[in-house]
């Protein structure tokens, strides 16, 4: 993903949970907060060292990552946080996408319906 539609900042990711709407589901949280500035969504992914070693928590940010590239044309131009909760380390890349996309449109960041 590009440098544009990343957020690294740390004021970023404070100012997004101070804020920003969030939406949960077992999987995931997702805050959003509406960007004025930019003509796209940006993307932060927070994965916590509880939830596993190295390997496991890059295998659930590249499924996150690969999610949005799917979808990059139909979101919104948002800020978005996605937290991983503990039961994302069981899953499969399928699974992720699968509960990613039900928590995305729960938090209304698509412009038009998904399948």
């Amino acid at each position: 993903m590009e440098k544009a539609y990343r957020i690294k900042r740390n004021s970023d990711f404070q100012a997004i949970y101070k804020n920003g709407k969030s939406v949960a589901n077992r999987q995931f949280v997702v805050y959003t907060y509406k960007n004025r500035d930019l003509k796209h969504f940006r993307l932060g992914i927070s994965v916590s060292k509880k939830l596993g070693n190295a390997v496991t928590r890059n295998r659930i940010k590249r499924a996150i990552r690969e999610n949005f590239k799917v979808h990059k044309q139909n979101i919104i131009a948002k800020d978005i946080i996605v937290i991983a909760r503990q039961p994302a380390k069981d899953m499969n890349t399928l699974e992720i996408q699968s509960s990613l996309e039900h928590v995305l449109k729960i938090a209304k960041v698509f412009n038009k319906k998904i399948k």
